[in-house]
C-alpha cells in the first residue's frame, strides 16, 4: 500500500514565466473554468496570461521563502513527517498543476511495489474545482498504467473529528497570545455559485466545518462568521465576500478580528498574501481595529498526526 498526497500546485519560481506557464496550465482545466473551449482559449491567451502572469509574480515574490513557495514549502515537510509516522509505507507528494505531478507520484509509489494507492487530497472541504481534479488526473494517469492498481481515495474531511479538533487547538492558542477576539471569521475559497446550483456540495461542507468548529470551540454564533474568498471572473461566486465584508467590518468599528481560513490544509498565496496582508489593509483602512491571522494547519504534529489515522482506516 502506498499513500498519495495531493495538493493544488505552485509555480516554480516568482517570475512571469513561471507563473505564466502555471497559470496556463491551471486555467485550462474544465473543473476550474468550464466555459466554451475556443472562446476561453482565446481569452486566456489574449488577455488573461499576459495581464495576469506579472501582477501576480508580484504578489508571490512577496511571500517567497528561501526554499521557494510556501505551499511547496510545507506540502514536502507534510509529506516526510507522513512518511516517517507511516515508515513501511511509501508516501509519495503530487500537485494537480505544477511539479512535482501526479503522474510523477503515481509512477513513484508503482516503482516501489505499490499495488493499493490511498489518495489524500489536501482539501478537507469537496469541490468540483479541486478534488474531482484530482479524480481526473489520477484517472488519466492510469489509464496509460496496463497493471492499475486498487485504490482508496478520500473524498474529503470536512468534519473529520481530529481535524476539527486541530483547527479548534490552533484557534484556542491564537486567542491565548492575541485575547479573544470580537469575531472570529472563517474565510473559505469560493468557486462560482452556478457550480453550486448544479450539484457542487462544497457550500454545505463548508458549513459543516463552520459548525463543527464553532461547536468545538464553545463559541456563540454571533461571534463567528463564515466568507468566501479568491473570486476570479465576472459571475457571481458564492457570498458573502470576505474583501467586502472586511470593509464593511471596518466601517462598523469592529476592535478585533481574527482570521482563519479552515479550507487550506497549508499556507499559501491565497492565505499569506491575500488574508494576512491584502484582507488585514481592507479591514483597518475602513476604520477596523486588531487583526490576526492564524495560520493553517501547515506540519503541526496534530495535522500530520490526523493525516495518518484518515489513510489507516
Amino acid at each position: 500500500m502506498g499513500v498519495l498526497l495531493a495538493n493544488l500546485g505552485t509555480p516554480q519560481a516568482p517570475t512571469p514565466a513561471a507563473v505564466k506557464r502555471y497559470l496556463r496550465q491551471f486555467l485550462s482545466d474544465r473543473r476550474v473554468v468550464d466555459a466554451p473551449r475556443l472562446k476561453w482559449w482565446l481569452i486566456l491567451r489574449a488577455i488573461v496570461l499576459p495581464l495576469r502572469s506579472p501582477r501576480v509574480a508580484k504578489l508571490y515574490q512577496s511571500v517567497w521563502t528561501d526554499g521557494g513557495s510556501p505551499l511547496m514549502v510545507y506540502s514536502r515537510s507534510q509529506q516526510q513527517k507522513l512518511q516517517a509516522l507511516l515508515p513501511d509505507t511509501p508516501v509519495a507528494l503530487g500537485m494537480s498543476y505544477g511539479v512535482p505531478s501526479i503522474q510523477s507520484a503515481v509512477d513513484e509509489l508503482l516503482s516501489q511495489g505499490v499495488n493499493h494507492i490511498v489518495v489524500l487530497s489536501l482539501y478537507p472541504q469537496y469541490s468540483c474545482s479541486t478534488v474531482a481534479a484530482v479524480w481526473d488526473e489520477l484517472a488519466r494517469v492510469l489509464a496509460k498504467t496496463r497493471n492499475v492498481p486498487a485504490v482508496s481515495f478520500i473524498r474529503d474531511y470536512a468534519q473529520n473529528p481530529d481535524y476539527i479538533a486541530a483547527l479548534a487547538d490552533s484557534a484556542r492558542r491564537s486567542f491565548a497570545e492575541h485575547g479573544e477576539p470580537d469575531l472570529l471569521l472563517l474565510s473559505y475559497h469560493g468557486i462560482p455559485q452556478r457550480y453550486a446550483d448544479e450539484g457542487d456540495d462544497y457550500p454545505q461542507r463548508c458549513r459543516d466545518t463552520t459548525r463543527s468548529l464553532v461547536s468545538a470551540l464553545g463559541l456563540p454564533p454571533e461571534k463567528v462568521m463564515m466568507t468566501f474568498q479568491s473570486r476570479f471572473g465576472k459571475e457571481p461566486w458564492l457570498t458573502p465576500y470576505t474583501d467586502e465584508t472586511m470593509k464593511m467590518l471596518g466601517e462598523q468599528g469592529v476592535k478585533h478580528i481574527q482570521v482563519m481560513c479552515p479550507g487550506f490544509a497549508a499556507d499559501c498565496l491565497e492565505t499569506l498574501e491575500e488574508i494576512a496582508m491584502q484582507n488585514r489593509e481592507i479591514f483597518q483602512h475602513a476604520g477596523g481595529g486588531k487583526y490576526e491571522y492564524i495560520p493553517a494547519l501547515n506540519d503541526q504534529d496534530d495535522h500530520i498526526a490526523m493525516m495518518a489515522r484518515l489513510v489507516a482506516r
